[in-house]
């Protein structure tokens, strides 16, 4: 098999309906029916969706953490097409707000492009942030994605160049705005602010090396790039992170 052939296969797999596939086995496992309404103790979470995609498909994460007693909104970012810097502006200002409404740091849970500016957004206000989950991130190098990923990303920039708004430009890609981007999503998290980087070796999209951010925990799952959010293994990870993120913030909260 050539490499190429593989490439598409790989692609194939990747398809939104291959992942809908998966939702049955999620809706039917445990992970999804054991549901303690008290476990998110309010705690606030912030959903940011990978390039291309808007906050719908993020929804049975938002279900999942809503049914357990977290507060999930979305992060405002559209369809996550934009420039990196004015998005992680938009998941900051939303931070923040969430933050206030919920009454203290809250968490930070982003899929494919959404886990870099979860994570860039974390690196301006930790202070905010009581956790960070970053799905088949991309973290080690934001260029790493399949090409045809990064087609679709110049093809963005040159729709961008003749005067379309909203979308990313050429400084996105490799000027100023992406250097300063990589050196921010690259450098070390504080050390008091948990992160969890959840990969796949079978992701046909973000090679999984680029996941391994040095400053949080690596967790492997056997999952599609675009399956992560459907994929019951993903949940059983994040169920005892974010329980325990949860109760510290109640303890503190109960403390006054």
């Amino acid at each position: 098999m050539t490499s190429t052939t593989g490439q598409l296969r790989s692609l194939a797999r990747e398809h939104v309906a291959v992942a809908a596939l998966t939702i049955p086995r999620l809706l039917r496992h445990r992970v999804w029916r054991d549901a303690d309404p008290h476990e998110g103790a309010g705690l606030g979470v912030v959903l940011v969706p990978g390039f291309g995609a808007g906050e719908v498909s993020l929804t049975f994460a938002t279900t999942w953490l809503r049914d357990r007693g977290y507060v999930p909104v979305g992060a405002g970012v559209g369809f996550n097409v934009g420039c990196t810097s004015e998005l992680v502006d938009r998941v900051e200002q939303r931070l923040e707000q969430h933050a206030e409404e919920t009454g203290g740091p809250v968490v930070l849970l982003g899929q494919s492009r959404g886990g870099g500016l979860a994570r860039l957004a974390a690196a301006r206000r930790p202070d905010l942030v009581r956790g960070l989950v970053m799905l088949g991130s991309p973290l080690l190098d934001p260029m790493g994605a399949h090409p045809h990923v990064l087609l679709a990303a110049r093809a963005l920039a040159q729709l961008a160049s003749v005067g379309i708004p909203g979308l990313m430009n050429a400084e996105c890609l490799n000027g100023s705005c992406f250097e300063d981007n990589v050196a921010a999503i690259t450098a070390p998290l504080p050390d008091d602010l948990p992160a969890m980087s959840i990969y796949s070796k079978s992701d046909g999209i973000v090679p999984w090396e680029l996941s391994l951010d040095p400053s949080a925990e690596w967790v492997e799952v056997h999952s599609t790039h675009t399956g992560m959010g459907l994929d019951p293994d993903v949940y059983l990870a994040l169920r005892p992170r974010l329980a325990s993120w949860a109760a510290e913030r109640f303890d503190l909260r109960s403390a006054g």
